[in-house]
């Protein structure tokens, strides 16, 4: 039987280690994952998240004059991905639900073939808008917002379907974890009303708490602490990701709404080349995983983008 993340935890007197990985681009194989994912099977890693990718629009010029619109998925294939993984090696795995691109009813298919595979946890986000668009626009019948995946994973939880009138349901019993924002969602007008929807989705059914990215620990600690003032008790994985290229700097603030530290600016804006901005990284990352498992995180939890050489070193420094 896979254990939940949250008896991993409750299990647990030291600080566990997970990460995130990207599924293939479509095309290619397993291998690549397990490039990824054996570097760090020493450092015996407790769950490793799989993140899920929506449609995107592709736009084509014809011959004609006229330009032809077409759907694509580039990273399909989550639900397998994890289902490898997991009985590859043995590991539990956490593939994330999001909203975008699926109707209520696909995402009700998802998780009943997730059931099946024996993969009990979750992590559920709204998800990004499509490349292009400002404003993220659900599937029709689909979920505008996180919540409503949690509303919907609780009610499989206890047995209620979309369709009514089926007898002899089983509940099933997934672990669902939400995303934590310790600098507020980009979108979000201001810390309280963030915090006032993240206690909603732990009242609808969520059991714990991954964050966003953060580079000044500080963040993660008040975090933490308006969660606990607000009576949110679950327990708060912070997630970490090691800058690894010199053009992070403008689109790591640009794209997730962090903000970057003074002193690890300056270290990287120092670098002749990205070999040397990769160990910065590094070593930054370090730094704050040492803080951070002095404060008693329960779980390191490293986004790798596929790359696990330089999520090697940090863990090898600090498990």
């Amino acid at each position: 039987m896979e254990l939940k993340v949250t008896e991993h935890i409750k299990n647990s007197s030291n600080t566990l280690f997970s990460f995130e990985l990207l599924p293939p681009l479509k095309g290619q194989s397993f291998d690549l994952i397990q490039k990824a994912i054996d570097p760090l099977l020493e450092f015996k890693p407790a769950f490793i998240n799989i993140t899920y990718h929506q449609q995107e629009m592709v736009y084509e010029n014809l011959s004609n004059g006229y330009i032809k619109k077409r759907t694509v998925r580039k990273r399909p294939g989550t639900v397998g991905i994890s289902a490898a993984i997991k009985y590859h090696y043995g590991i539990p795995v956490v593939p994330h639900i999001i909203c975008g691109g699926f109707t209520r009813e696909e995402t009700e298919n998802a998780l009943i073939d997730l059931n099946f595979l024996g993969i009990k946890n979750l992590l559920v986000v709204r998800g990004d808008p499509q490349p292009g668009m400002r404003v993220f626009i659900p599937e029709h019948d689909g979920n505008a917002h996180a919540i409503n995946l949690v509303t919907q994973i609780n009610a499989l939880n206890h047995g209620r379907y979309l369709e009514e009138g089926l007898k002899n349901t089983l509940a099933t019993d997934f672990c669902i974890g939400v995303a934590g924002y310790p600098e507020k969602h980009s979108e979000s007008p201001n810390m309280e009303s963030d915090l006032h929807f993240l206690k909603k989705k732990i009242e609808a059914g969520a059991s714990y708490i991954v964050t966003q990215m953060f580079f000044d620990n500080k963040n993660y600690f008040d975090f933490v602490g308006f969660c606990r003032s607000k009576g949110i008790k679950v327990p708060i994985i912070p997630g970490l990701k090691p800058i690894a290229i010199k053009n992070q700097l403008v689109s790591i603030p640009k794209t997730f709404g962090v903000d970057l530290p003074e002193e690890l600016v300056k270290e990287i804006l120092k670098c002749n080349d990205n070999i040397a901005v990769r160990q910065v990284g590094v070593e930054w990352a370090i730094k704050q995983s040492k803080e951070l498992m002095q404060f008693g995180v329960p779980v390191l939890h490293y986004y790798t983008m596929g790359k696990s050489d330089n999520i090697r070193k940090i863990a090898a420094a600090v498990l």
